[in-house]
């Protein structure tokens, strides 16, 4: 355009004008080198004249690219004005392709997932404003769900056998894929190389109890290996506080074989809570519920992914240091049969147990002695996750990710077919809307099936830590959907802070609505009622910390993903029996669920479908600082009133220097950036996508620098300082306080001095990334 004006400033101003045949010169008086065009007419003016450029110039240019100063002849005045036209013809089109190509690339942020375009009467979309209304949203949603579509999927994703690595889970994985392709999701297989242990087929594990032995087909995966005999002492689940209440009788648990009962908390905490006391080994035997000769299959990791490759990816052909997890056990363990625990109880002599251990009369002695022997070996297997997307128009590179286990140790109908036909029915849901319905998600969403589950979710974990540079910087939430349906009349949760507000509510749209709320003395628990409209059933909800078994904990605590987990459950009774054996059937879950699998399987998608629509609809997410700012300050108060009471009662058990107000201090910076934030938001434009972006991108490092950046990802994969495990957490300080309060020897005044001041500093630091640039802090924060 300036060499336009500049030409139309030469025609009316009678300066000389000079053309050359894309010829680069170099000016005399050093000006830049230029590309100039010479028009036909002046060629053929040079042709009747002296010859094509055959002439002389004043400035001392000859050949055949010399200028040519022609006059203003209304010929070339014409000419020239031709030219200038052409130019401004030329500009337009390059300025109208350009912002095209822009227009273009925001409806199709996929390139190759092929969306329909939306109607010719539809707004496109040039900024953060939506363009379907949220309740035409649900509509679409509730149209594409349906029960028959559900018991379909069903039908098609159920199988008998397939465990992790198997020819059936390969299988299975293949139609998730099939399905995937067929929705237009650009599916890929994320492949890895895990080492599971499995049972020897030439030496099976056995138990001898009175000199009969037993061999067993249930085993627990990355059990530690060979045989060992002691006596047998009943530890009821084999809880932190059962074994209190063995050392309170004064039971030496030294070389003893621990028996304890299926449930409460995951084997792998059983056995790491029976190796602290120096137990050698632990029999875990399952439910009534589930018969007396069913046999039981899990694993004993205490941690999450495959324990050979902690904090890295199995790829293939992989080389990293040769380490191994720290939470694989040192002692042996072995599920059994209720028969053969039923024989051993039996016999029992020692100590009366406490009332409420009622499985049995005593808790064993030194002549109650049995054998355990594990002869497991170490296999590697090749998995594959299954994984497609749906590409959001204004934020791609964003997105939620809804996960759920495929692999099982047998039909594993509850614990991965209900999880994996919800998971494939949604895809399938949300992209016919997309493709047909017109909704435009504003950020993506990650559609992912994964293997391994049953061995500690390991191939979740592989992925996270094979990706975890670029997850946790964009991967705004984790919803999981394994096992949600195993009961008719309850409901249980476990989340991050920052979406149990968006739960609530979601609960309200799908007819899910609470009417009572109870909020007990415990941080993390939140409890209320709520009914179901189509039962007309009182349910009761139960809102918990996330346990280290759920596939959702290493988003949370490893990656810094808010995540969330729930269950359709039994409110009465004890949790689902049959998970981890051969006997959870479509069958069993119908009876455990009153008929209702498929009608419970459409509320867990819908309450599935309704968070996930809400986070890459809304211009902002749905996030509710105010809980965490509740968690912290919950926290900090309990820290402070132990802190003072063990200072006024114990003046030298800590240095009186030490004080409650740094922590005070943090938690009060969390709660002004937090409020900082929220007035951000109350004065922000929606439209403008720069500045939800912006803001989107605080609320999602919340969880993120809550990580503590002072251990190791591989040492302490879980290093969420308040929803984590390890040293680091403000749990642990709490523990360390009342180990303070009893006088026991693991109380170390500089220790605790140490974690206070990292956990601080991590929620300070938090706290100053919530607050926006550096620019926006001051000392108030």
């Amino acid at each position: 355009m300036e060499q336009a004006r500049t030409t139309i400033s030469k025609i009316f101003n009678g300066e000389p004008r000079s053309y050359t045949r894309f010829n680069l010169t170099q000016n005399m008086e050093g000006d830049s080198s230029h590309v100039e065009m010479k028009l036909s007419a002046d060629v053929d003016e040079d042709v009747e004249g002296n010859g094509v450029g055959e002439h002389h110039q004043p400035n001392g240019v000859h050949g055949p690219y010399a200028v040519r100063k022609p006059g203003r002849s209304p010929k070339n005045i014409c000419f020239l004005v031709s030219a200038t036209l052409l130019i401004f013809i030329i500009g337009y089109l390059i300025g109208y392709l350009v912002h095209r190509k822009k227009d273009v690339a925001l409806s199709c942020a996929s390139a190759h997932l092929p969306i329909n375009s939306p109607p010719s009467d539809m707004e496109i979309e040039k900024g953060a404003a939506p363009l379907m209304d949220w309740d035409d949203v649900k509509t679409l949603l509730a149209e594409q769900l349906s029960t028959n579509k559900l018991e379909e999927a069903f039908r098609d994703l159920g199988s008998a056998r397939h465990q992790a690595g198997t020819p059936g889970d390969d299988a299975l994985g293949n139609k998730v894929l099939s399905k995937f392709k067929t929705y237009f999701m650009a599916p890929w297989t994320d492949e890895h190389f895990v080492k599971v242990e499995e049972p020897n087929g030439n030496k099976p594990n056995r138990v001898t109890f009175n000199g009969v032995p037993e061999n067993l087909l249930g085993f627990l995966s990355y059990s530690a290996k060979g045989s060992v005999t002691g006596a047998v002492v009943y530890a009821h689940y084999g809880q932190t506080d059962d074994f209190s209440r063995l050392v309170d009788y004064n039971i030496d648990l030294s070389g003893r074989v621990v028996l304890v009962k299926a449930g409460e908390i995951s084997f792998a905490e059983k056995v790491a809570n029976a190796a602290k006391l120096n137990a050698s080994a632990v029999l875990i035997y399952a439910d009534t519920a589930v018969g007396t000769a069913t046999q039981l299959y899990g694993h004993v990791h205490l941690g999450s992914g495959d324990p050979y490759t902690p904090g890295f990816p199995s790829f293939n052909h992989t080389q990293f240091a040769p380490v191994k997890s720290s939470g694989l056990p040192s002692i042996l363990a072995q599920t059994i049969p209720l028969d053969l625990a039923n024989r051993i109880m039996s016999q029992l002599g020692g100590h009366i147990p406490p009332s409420e251990w009622r499985d049995v009369s005593r808790l064993g002695d030194a002549t109650n002695v049995v054998t355990v022997e594990v002869n497991n070996v170490l296999v590697e297997k090749k998995i594959n996750n299954i994984l497609g997307v749906i590409k959001g128009f204004v934020d791609p590179d964003r997105y939620i990710i809804l996960g759920a286990q495929r692999d099982a140790w047998g039909p594993g109908f509850a614990k991965s077919t209900v999880g994996t036909s919800i998971l494939v029915e949604l895809a399938r849901a949300i992209s016919f809307m997309v493709e047909h319905r017109g909704f435009l998600p504003r950020r993506s969403i990650v559609f992912a099936s994964w293997s391994a589950g049953e061995y500690g979710n390991v191939g979740a974990t592989e992925w996270l830590e094979g990706y975890l540079s670029s997850l946790n910087m964009k991967a705004i939430s984790y919803i999981n959907l394994d096992g949600v349906v195993t009961g008719a009349d309850g409901f249980k949760a476990s989340a991050s802070p920052l979406l149990q507000t968006l739960l609530e509510r979601t609960m309200k749209e799908v007819s899910l609505k609470p009417n009572r709320f109870i909020f007990p003395t415990a941080p993390l628990s939140l409890h209320f009622m709520f009914c179901v409209s189509w039962m007309s059933l009182l349910f009761s909800l139960s809102l918990q910390p996330m346990q280290m078994a759920d596939a959702a904990f290493p988003f949370l605590t490893f990656s810094g993903i808010p995540s969330l987990s729930f269950r359709f459950t039994s409110a009465s009774a004890s949790d689902y029996p049959y998970f981890g054996t051969m006997l959870d059937t479509h069958d069993r879950l119908k009876m455990a669920t009153a008929n209702q699998v498929s009608k419970l399987a459409l509320s867990a998608a819908q309450v599935a479908g309704h968070m996930t629509l809400r986070l890459v609809h809304d211009h902002l997410l749905s996030f509710d600082l105010r809980r965490y700012d509740m968690v912290i300050r919950s926290y900090t108060a309990d820290i402070t009133r132990r802190l003072m009471t063990l200072q006024k009662s114990n003046p030298n058990l800590l240095p009186k220097l030490l004080t409650p107000q740094w922590i005070q201090s943090a938690s009060g910076s969390f709660s002004r950036a937090s409020s900082n934030l929220l007035d951000d938001i109350e004065e922000s434009q929606l439209d403008d996508v720069v500045m939800c972006r912006e803001i989107n991108d605080r609320f999602m490092q919340v969880e993120r620098n809550l990580l503590s950046p002072y251990t190791s990802p591989r040492d302490s994969p879980f290093r969420h300082i308040i929803m984590g495990s390890g040293p680091h957490t403000i749990q642990a300080l709490v523990d360390h306080l009342e180990a303070f309060r009893l006088r026991r020897p693991e109380a170390n005044a500089d220790a605790f001095q140490n974690q206070l001041a990292l956990v601080t500093w991590t929620v300070q630091g938090c706290a100053n990334s919530l607050a926006g640039d550096i620019w926006s802090l001051d000392n108030e924060i």
